[in-house]
C-alpha cells in the first residue's frame, strides 16, 4: 500500500533526541513496504543536515553516512505530479495555512490517497482538515 513521507520523519532517523516510537516504527516498516515522497523531499532532508552541520550538531562523516543510508530505504521520489499541480498546490498551502513545500506533501497524499507521515503540526492538522490519514 505505501505511505507519503516527509522530511521530519525521515531526520528524527538521524536525530536521537527526535526519534520518537512511531518514526522508528516507519523506519522498521519500510523493510516491507514504499514510502512516496515528492522531488523537494531529498532537498529538504539534506538542507536540513547542512544546518545541523553548520550548527555543529552533526559531522559531515554523519551526515554523508546518513544520507547514503536514506537513498537505500524503500522510498520512491514521485515525479509524476500533474502539470496543473504548482497552481494546486499554490491554492491548497493558502487555505491551509501552510508553506508551499508542506503542501505539496499534503498534495500528493491527497492524490495518491495514501496515509501521511508527519512530525509537523502545522501539516498534521490541515490533513486531518482535508481528511488525510496521519501515520
Amino acid at each position: 500500500m505505501g505511505f507519503i513521507i516527509d522530511a521530519s520523519v525521515a531526520l528524527s532517523w538521524c536525530f536521537a533526541d527526535e526519534a520518537t516510537p512511531t518514526s522508528v516504527h516507519l523506519l522498521r516498516q519500510l523493510e516491507t513496504d514504499i514510502a512516496y515522497a515528492p522531488e523537494l523531499w531529498r532537498l529538504e532532508v539534506s538542507n536540513a543536515l547542512l544546518s545541523a552541520i553548520r550548527r555543529k550538531r552533526l559531522s559531515l562523516a554523519h551526515a554523508t553516512e546518513f544520507l547514503s543510508l536514506v537513498d537505500q530505504l524503500n522510498i520512491e521520489i514521485d515525479r509524476a505530479l500533474p502539470e496543473h499541480s504548482n497552481h494546486t498546490i499554490f491554492l491548497l498551502a493558502h487555505a491551509e495555512g501552510l508553506t508551499t513545500y508542506d503542501a505539496t506533501y499534503l498534495n500528493l497524499a491527497m492524490h495518491r490517497a495514501l496515509p501521511l507521515a508527519t512530525r509537523d503540526q502545522a501539516l498534521i492538522a490541515a490533513a486531518k482538515r482535508v481528511g488525510v490519514k496521519i501515520l
